[in-house]
């Protein structure tokens, strides 16, 4: 079902907004008022950013949210639909989403810690030899920007990313896809480069990839404690 053009103008006009908040609002103005329903697909990402006035990222990063709570699903081929729980249900859940508290940045480093560690443990019992030429590929990519002092922040990202992929768990993967990315920019980016400290966050990788290797899970999980000492100290040494 297309949205419906007669009440376009009402719904859909507006000053451009970036807020996540005001994207998810404006959608769920749209189901609330039937212009979409229970099942329908989404407008292609073009046509709908530039209806509610947004970038196609910020459009991108909202639509993300509300497949990470269930309200949206994409299909293989046939786009994005609109989840098939009824109007009431849908309402009601954007806007207890609306109301969620922004977490904070503590929180997030602390649940990624949780993840991570269970990540590495189910990879180093489940990792498959693809998984390890992944691991291994990403972890070549970053050493061959941090060996130079370079930022290797996207590279360092995708190591972590590809740990949690052989975790074999596709909550685990798709919970870190959310938080990982902000915590690593945060904590990387903002380092000045520095080549020893680098040098060592290499062979604090390799030594992770090696108990992986070695099917060692307690090992796995005390490499990466090693390797997020300074994230252990952010979170519980202010306490």
């Amino acid at each position: 079902m297309n949205i419906k053009t007669e009440k376009e103008t009402d719904v859909l006009s507006s000053p451009k907004q970036g807020s996540e908040e005001i994207i998810i609002s404006k959608i769920r103005e749209l189901i609330v008022s039937k212009q979409l329903e229970p099942g329908d697909k989404l407008p292609a990402e073009r046509i709908l950013a530039e209806k509610l006035g947004v970038s196609r990222n910020q459009l991108r990063q909202a639509i993300q949210k509300l497949e990470f709570y269930g309200l949206v699903k994409k299909y293989p081929q046939s786009g994005t639909r609109v989840s098939n729980i009824g109007v009431t249900a849908l309402n009601g859940m954007m806007s207890d989403i609306l109301q969620l508290q922004e977490p904070d940045f503590k929180s997030l480093v602390e649940t990624r810690l949780i993840l991570e560690t269970n990540a590495v443990r189910l990879a180093a019992t489940r990792r498959t030899d693809e998984h390890l030429f992944q691991i291994q590929e990403a972890h070549k990519a970053y050493s061959e920007k941090a060996i130079n002092g370079l930022n290797a922040v996207e590279e360092d990202l995708m190591f972590h990313l590809k740990l949690s992929e052989a975790s074999g768990n596709s909550v685990i993967n798709s919970l870190m896809l959310v938080i990982t990315p902000e915590i690593i920019t945060h904590f990387v980016a903002n380092k000045v480069c520095n080549k020893d400290e680098n040098h060592l966050l290499i062979k604090e990788h390799q030594a992770i990839i090696d108990a992986i290797i070695d099917k060692d899970p307690d090992r796995a999980v005390a490499k990466l404690e090693d390797h997020f000492k300074d994230l252990y100290k952010f979170c519980y040494d202010q306490e």
